[in-house]
């Protein structure tokens, strides 16, 4: 394999990861605990957050809930980094300070 060929298939990767990196960027993730769902796009953005039943809470439900928010964010990030492992598979190891 000559050099030529070696750099034309690197630009070919490239592309082919920013083009993926692209596409999950401009996806949204719903992360979900039993109080509490929020959604973030693909390049880890928090969009919205909602509380589901807002009634009757009080210090410790308040509590409760901003365990529940942990999760529900937690939930959307792995969604994300998920897809961003089945879209690159073993490409984004090896690029991971792109993302």
């Amino acid at each position: 394999m000559n050099l030529q060929s070696l750099m034309k298939q690197a630009q070919s990767m490239q592309k082919n990861i920013m083009e993926s990196k692209k596409k999950i960027e401009s996806m949204t993730f719903k992360g979900d605990s039993e109080l509490v769902e929020v959604e973030m796009n693909g390049k880890k953005e928090m969009l919205s957050v909602k509380i589901k039943n807002k009634d009757g809470l009080d210090k410790d439900d308040l509590e409760i809930l901003e365990d529940m928010f942990v999760i529900a964010t937690n939930d959307a990030i792995n969604k994300i980094n998920k897809e961003i492992s089945d879209k690159l598979g073993n490409q984004a190891g090896a690029f991971s300070s792109l993302f």
